[in-house]
């Protein structure tokens, strides 16, 4: 099955900062999935690749590598940034992680306690700050705070149709 590159993705986007709620549900989501799809898999599974594609346990280790560029973008547009943190359009980290040596639950413990940190800050925050707005560097675009999380949740999406797809679901 041939899936769209994420870098080749666009995004519009239109969600209310009023309805923030709705996407920072799917952001809070993410954790639990990944523990449902990774519960008792064998570490052969979760470390087999197919050709020079990322492992199950890849995946996982690459959502949390994001974590803290996620926070820091929110901490950009809280602070009136004119330009997002760019990512590492290289995944340098991922690739020099070795996660496929890590424990996968730890890992997904990992993801969970991060993902937590970032989701009780977007609490903090009210539809004012959701409305902030920064230029995306990739994307050259303007991108808001509840932008922000709706791209999140579409890259936690993204790798977690690939989770399944290795599983075969």
């Amino acid at each position: 099955m041939n899936r769209q590159p994420w870098f080749e993705r666009r995004f519009e986007f239109g969600l209310a900062p009023e309805n923030r709620h709705d996407v920072v549900a799917r952001l809070m989501a993410t954790p639990l999935q990944l523990h449902a799809f990774c519960r008792d898999l064998p570490p052969a599974r979760a470390t087999a690749r197919e050709g020079r594609q990322w492992s199950i346990q890849e995946n996982v280790g690459h959502l949390l590598d994001l974590e803290p560029l996620w926070a820091a973008r929110t901490e950009d547009l809280t602070a009136g940034a004119a330009v997002l943190t760019p990512a590492d359009l290289e995944n340098r980290k991922t690739h020099t992680a070795d996660h496929n040596r890590a424990a996968l639950a730890d890992l997904v413990a990992e993801f969970a306690q991060q993902r937590g940190a970032w989701i009780d800050r977007l609490h903090g925050l009210g539809a004012a700050d959701f409305a902030r707005s920064a230029r995306h560097p990739r994307l050259d675009q303007p991108m808001r705070l509840v932008d922000h999380c709706v791209f999140v949740a579409e890259h936690d999406a993204h790798h977690l149709g690939r989770i399944l797809q290795l599983l075969g679901t």
